[in-house]
């Protein structure tokens, strides 16, 4: 991805932050949705949706990357099997992005934040199955992206609220509640926020 690649380099005020759509947001893909930023540059920005899940199963992913066979994921323990996989966005849908804390490098690793890197190799999935993976992670499916300039004008429509991401809120496994708690974490009312919400 070549956003994140030059985000590297150049990072932007977005990285590491949270994306809150507005109660107006037209796109239904993005309703309530709340989107970690992985790459904000210049040239672009890249973020993972993190509170909506994915019909496929960890296992299951597992089982087709051929890093397990089907008996093997079958005996996995409760802690691993239940890792949800997340829908992180419409682009690259069959594309497996992880987050995770710093306490885990690869040479594909990428650095998102201080504490927080993304790896997008089977390495770390065989990691995690086999209980080696990062303290904190996450698993999505696609991620979603904005050509330069793109998210700069939706957030200036009224698209989007942003707010840092506390790794709490960023890697618990309440995804029903995650929007509602953010916004109080920001001290948003929802109905007031509802009467001056924009368009994305």
């Amino acid at each position: 991805m070549e956003i994140f690649r030059t985000a590297n380099k150049e990072t932007g005020f977005l990285n590491g932050q949270f994306l809150l759509a507005m109660p107006g947001m037209e796109d239904i893909r993005f309703a309530r949705s709340v989107i970690y930023v992985c790459a904000h540059s210049d040239k672009g920005a890249m973020g993972l949706i993190i509170n909506r899940p994915q019909e496929m199963e960890f296992s299951e992913i597992l089982v087709q990357l051929g890093v397990l066979d089907e008996h093997q994921a079958i005996m996995l323990p409760d802690r691993t099997r239940d890792f949800i996989v997340r829908n992180g966005g419409p682009v690259e849908m069959r594309r497996g992005f992880v987050l995770h804390s710093d306490d885990y490098l690869t040479d594909s690793t990428m650095p998102v934040s201080e504490e927080i890197c993304l790896t997008g190799t089977v390495d770390i999935l065989r990691a995690i199955s086999g209980g080696r993976g990062p303290r904190c992670a996450l698993m999505t499916l696609g991620y979603s992206g904005w050509a330069a300039g793109q998210l700069e004008n939706e957030i200036a429509n009224n698209g989007w609220l942003t707010c840092r991401a506390p790794q709490d809120l960023l890697f618990d496994t309440d995804l029903e509640s995650k929007y509602d708690r953010l916004l109080a974490h920001m001290g948003v009312d929802p109905s007031r926020l509802a009467s001056v919400a924009g368009h994305a």
